[in-house]
């Protein structure tokens, strides 16, 4: 079998029933993006770079929370598909959620990107201090 292009970072499958990583769905971080592979057949695969993350969150249900998992939630900028990416299930969240912010800021220093790159500015300038001209 062909040697993959690019290495894992980190990798991960969705756990189950008991933290049990019974699934078809498996998770692969790179250097600059986070790839989430669902199916057993047919796959279907999404992937994001990272640098697009606006924000976010760690869901930790208690459920997850008895076999040491957690659900991380990712805001993405310009995704068409699904700006909401989630993570679910995974063991050691928090160290995951830290490995996934370093890369971000390393890639945003890479591309040289800013928070304020991140939003659209919305200027009318046919509207100022709420009275139009």
């Amino acid at each position: 079998m062909k040697k993959e292009a690019f290495e894992y970072i980190w990798t991960d499958k969705k756990r189950t029933l008991f933290g049990l990583p019974i699934s078809f769905t498996r998770y692969f971080l790179t250097e600059t993006k986070l790839i989430t592979r669902k199916g057993f057949l047919s796959l279907e695969e999404d992937e994001f770079e990272l640098y697009k993350i606006v924000d976010k969150k760690l869901v930790i249900p208690l459920t997850q929370r008895i076999f040491g998992c957690a659900t991380i939630v990712l805001n993405v900028r310009n995704d068409v598909d699904t700006p909401v990416k989630e993570i679910k299930s995974v063991k050691n969240p928090r160290d995951v959620l830290n490995l996934i912010d370093k890369q971000a800021d390393i890639n945003r220093d890479k591309y040289n990107i800013r928070g304020r790159d991140m939003y659209g500015h919305d200027f009318n300038p046919d509207f100022v201090d709420g009275d139009e001209i």
